[in-house]
């Protein structure tokens, strides 16, 4: 391929891939931006706050098929290739956002009514346990020498769009639905929304090229084989686990909890907190391309330290200035603080899980690291800081939690790792 072509094609490429992901995290995500309306739709009404924390739960419990998702589908992935990954994810989370789109209540299944709710939610976190992994890996190897932290950032910040699509049609619901509308059937046209554009971006993945460090592969391991190699790296998959923590908390706790916690607990304007929404996913959007780049010219460990230890300092305090007197333009100044925080870490800390990850395993392995952390604390983030708000009463608890996330990232990253040999499977890691 000339160097012309390479330089008109790669942009369409990364579009093709990064709205194909933007929409499947639209799909995970709505789920947590409308937990009060789902939670009054399928579960028991007796306490709205037990309510809450059982569909808050079932949000969680999508991830936890996240780490069995990233193995089994990781595996296909490194075996078969990149593309036909892609387009397999995308289908399934296409399947599990539908069935829940158009599930009947409580009030007409009863028990079954949240079983089938888990049930959907379990299959898209099968599917979003190797999607993100699958991108990251999918735009590290189509980019241009130098540039790696750029294209692989675009990776987290297509899911900013869906925050913002999700945000957008927000606003528009509230001002056109009442709050009882919106709870009785309003969060089920979100839901729809996403699934009405899932054929275009179907169509548009399977125009995808496989990338050429796959191609260039002389032979292709078979599932299990990789997974048992996956397994026998499993220094490196931790230390990933540990550097996306910091990411995972963060990220649902700017994004997915926010709608909550800004009605739920500080009792604000819808209006107004889905405003503070679409600013956090333009921020995020913003920093998260600039950090990348930033990474490919000082380097991924500058950025990740400075972001932690940002974090372990200012995170609680700036809840706690929130929750002495809760308003909109203190919310979005919080917001937008930790949203930084996030995009920056995220912008040098995706390219650099990229990286340390063996080449034959590079797809399950990123995608097993990072479900995982998502799994045992990004995910639960919402139910966890409504559980610990409920038992301490200090509403700007969430804050402990974030710092509690930044510390296992500083750890992680000050550890050094040392591949002594291109695509040899052996990690080595001990501490500077």
């Amino acid at each position: 391929m000339s160097p012309q072509r390479i330089a008109v094609s790669q942009p369409r490429r990364v579009v093709r891939v990064a709205l194909g992901n933007a929409l499947e995290m639209y799909d995970f995500q709505i789920f947590g931006y409308y937990a009060p309306a789902i939670a009054a739709t399928f579960f028991p009404h007796r306490s709205a706050f037990a309510a809450l924390m059982l569909t808050l739960a079932t949000f969680g419990a999508g991830f936890l098929m996240r780490p069995i998702g990233a193995v089994i589908l990781g595996a296909y992935v490194d075996h078969r290739g990149r593309r036909a990954g892609l387009l397999l994810t995308l289908a399934l989370m296409g399947v599990g956002t539908l069935s829940m789109a158009c599930l009947p209540g409580y009030a007409a299944l009863g028990v079954a009514a949240p079983l089938l709710v888990l049930a959907g939610r379990l299959l898209q976190g099968f599917s979003a346990g190797v999607e993100l992994g699958g991108v990251s890996i999918y735009l590290s190897e189509i980019a241009t020498p130098g540039h790696k932290g750029f294209y692989v950032a675009w990776q987290s910040a297509s899911q900013q769009v869906a925050v913002m699509f999700a945000a957008v049609l927000g606003i528009v619901l509230a001002a056109s639905l009442s709050p009882a509308q919106m709870t009785r059937w309003g969060w089920r046209v979100a839901l729809l929304a996403g699934c009405m554009l899932l054929p275009f971006l179907y169509f548009m993945r399977r125009s995808l090229e496989e990338t050429p460090d796959f191609l260039a592969r002389r032979s292709q391991p078979g599932a299990s084989s990789i997974v048992r190699s996956v397994f026998r790296n499993w220094r490196v998959v931790l230390l990933g686990v540990m550097m996306s923590t910091m990411t995972t908390v963060t990220f649902y706790l700017v994004t997915t909890y926010t709608p909550t916690f800004g009605s739920a607990v500080l009792h604000l304007a819808p209006t107004g907190i889905l405003f503070v929404t679409l600013c956090v996913g333009a921020c995020n959007f913003t920093v998260l391309p600039l950090s990348g780049a930033l990474s490919d010219r000082i380097g991924r460990l500058p950025i990740l330290i400075a972001c932690t230890v940002a974090a372990i300092l200012t995170a609680y305090p700036a809840l706690w200035w929130l929750t002495t007197a809760p308003s909109i333009p203190r919310l979005l100044a919080v917001e937008l603080w930790l949203a930084f925080l996030y995009a920056a870490y995220n912008g040098a800390m995706a390219v650099r899980l990229t990286e340390i990850m063996p080449a034959e395993i590079r797809t399950s392995g990123f995608s097993l690291a990072y479900s995982t952390a998502t799994a045992i604390f990004g995910g639960f983030t919402p139910a966890i800081c409504t559980w610990l708000i409920h038992v301490t009463g200090n509403r700007a608890v969430p804050g402990l939690w974030m710092s509690l996330a930044a510390v296992f990232g500083l750890i992680a990253v000050a550890v050094h790792i040392k591949i002594p040999e291109k695509n040899t499977g052996k990690v080595f890691i001990r501490l500077t």
